[in-house]
């Protein structure tokens, strides 16, 4: 008896879980079911089913669905439906009794291939083999038996899936080129157990001696202790013998680590005497290109902002536009401390930019001048449309002021350019204003050097160099 009542007790929940999640699905206003309260509505059903010698309550996918097409939208529709089977059973049993079968049967089955229609099969085996096999499994092992059997072996099916992915893929290795040389960076998966021990293991072994680990648990629900223990002698013995510095993020107070980074992630006086205007391009580069691919560098900023109070010691000092799209910081994925930013529309060259180049250079130390212009640039556009209709900036756009900027970039400008452009020709206007851009950088990169001899100074030197560089906006 216990045994017949805990497996319809797991069968009508399953199939009212079931159904729950597949009538919401078939909602035309996409409601979401709340699956404790429905089951704890079952339960109440249930035994107040089973003190008056009733059958067990569970929500059924044909009732459900014939109330969805039927046009049901609230509550009353459920009730409305109980009332009429509670009235039909005991009034007309004659009747119903009458209706065949094979008719029960075919309502089942067009259901049945409405919820699991070949559009489904179709998205299932587009989402992959650890998706499509499962739900092959589960819907000829539940043909095959019967429900329960064919859920659970679904589900263990779809769980051994899981544990496979886990020990294939328990972790994203990748070296990341800080300031202060590589980090290896060991990002943990998910759930973290005792199948991922092996390969976590062999991970930490190939750590390069004398060089920095990072290991990261910020995306972590659950670490096995005998995983945790085997981070902790890394960390405590075998890391201090070979050299290596460990750095923890992210990982919750139970688990008794304290988060530190220990290698170096920003610029130091030290730091950057010893870099050249070569070496400080190429860091800048390198960020560009880990922006670009979605893989920046983990920061603590924190530490950061603590060791760059009082002081600071800038890699480059970068003119860029005051574009909302294009700040330098993410763009380069720098950190704190790292640069001298100064941000004017369309990166012209005027008194209190040279004197803020100036002192990022000659006194602070920058190794690096870079002039950062970008696509769809607003300022430049705005120069060249004026250009070409012979409007004045004050005219054209009630700014009082705007009009030095405008006549700045203007002058990159051939002044034969608007001659052969016709009126809707987009694709010629957009290259006109690329090639302005262009040109734009190139001559606020040449006016530091004709404007500022402290600067023109330093670059024989090679004490700093003065580049050039176009963002691509999307």
């Amino acid at each position: 008896m216990y045994t017949a009542a805990l497996t319809i007790a797991v069968v009508a929940s399953l199939e009212t879980l079931l159904n729950i999640q597949a009538v919401d699905k078939l909602d035309p206003q996409q409601r979401t079911s709340p699956p404790s309260r429905e089951l704890l509505a079952q339960g109440i059903g249930n035994v107040t089913s089973g003190l008056i010698g009733g059958l067990p309550v569970t929500s059924v996918i044909v009732r459900s669905s014939v109330n969805v097409m039927a046009g049901g939208k609230t509550k009353r529709s459920a009730i409305i439906h109980g009332i009429l089977l509670l009235v039909a059973v005991p009034l007309i049993p004659t009747w119903l009794n009458k209706i065949p079968l094979s008719s029960l049967a075919a309502i089942l089955l067009v259901t049945g291939v409405k919820l699991a229609s070949p559009a489904l099969v179709k998205q299932m085996w587009s989402e992959g083999r650890s998706q499509f096999l499962p739900f092959v499994v589960t819907v000829v092992a539940i043909v095959l038996t019967d429900l329960l059997t064919g859920i659970l072996i679904g589900l263990a099916t779809a769980v051994g899936f899981i544990l496979h992915s886990n020990m294939r893929h328990p972790m994203r290795r990748l070296v990341e080129k800080h300031l202060g040389g590589d980090v290896l960076h060991i990002e943990l998966t998910n759930q973290v157990s005792f199948l991922n021990r092996a390969a976590l293991s062999h991970a930490l072994s190939e750590a390069p001696a004398n060089g920095h680990v990072l290991i990261d648990a910020q995306h972590t629900d659950y670490i096995d202790p005998d995983v945790l223990d085997l981070i902790r002698d890394f960390k405590d013995l075998s890391a201090p013998a070979r050299h290596i510095e460990v750095s923890l993020v992210g990982f919750k107070a139970k688990y008794q680590f304290e988060d530190q980074i220990q290698y170096l992630d920003y610029s130091t006086r030290e730091l950057q005497k010893s870099l050249t205007p070569r070496q400080v391009l190429q860091i800048l580069k390198d960020g560009n290109e880990r922006f670009r691919s979605g893989h920046r560098l983990t920061r603590d900023l924190v530490r950061q902002i603590r060791a760059t109070a009082d002081r600071q010691h800038p890699l480059a000092v970068v003119l860029s536009c005051i574009d909302s799209r294009t700040p330098a910081e993410i763009i380069f994925d720098l950190g704190m401390g790292d640069i001298f930013s100064i941000r004017i529309a369309g990166n012209v060259i005027g008194p209190q930019i040279l004197a803020s180049a100036e002192y990022g250079c000659a006194v602070a130390g920058a190794k690096l001048i870079l002039v950062v212009g970008h696509t769809h640039c607003g300022a430049v556009t705005t120069a060249v449309k004026l250009a070409c209709s012979a409007q004045t900036a004050a005219s054209a756009t009630g700014c009082d002021h705007l009009g030095s900027i405008v006549t700045d970039i203007q002058s990159s400008i051939d002044p034969t350019a608007c001659l052969d452009l016709q009126e809707g020709e987009q694709g010629r206007f957009d290259a006109l204003i690329n090639t302005v851009t262009r040109q734009n950088v190139q001559r606020a990169v040449e006016s530091f050097r004709w404007h500022s001899c402290s600067l023109d100074k330093l670059v024989p030197d090679q004490r700093i160099a003065i580049v050039g560089a176009l963002y691509q906006s999307p």
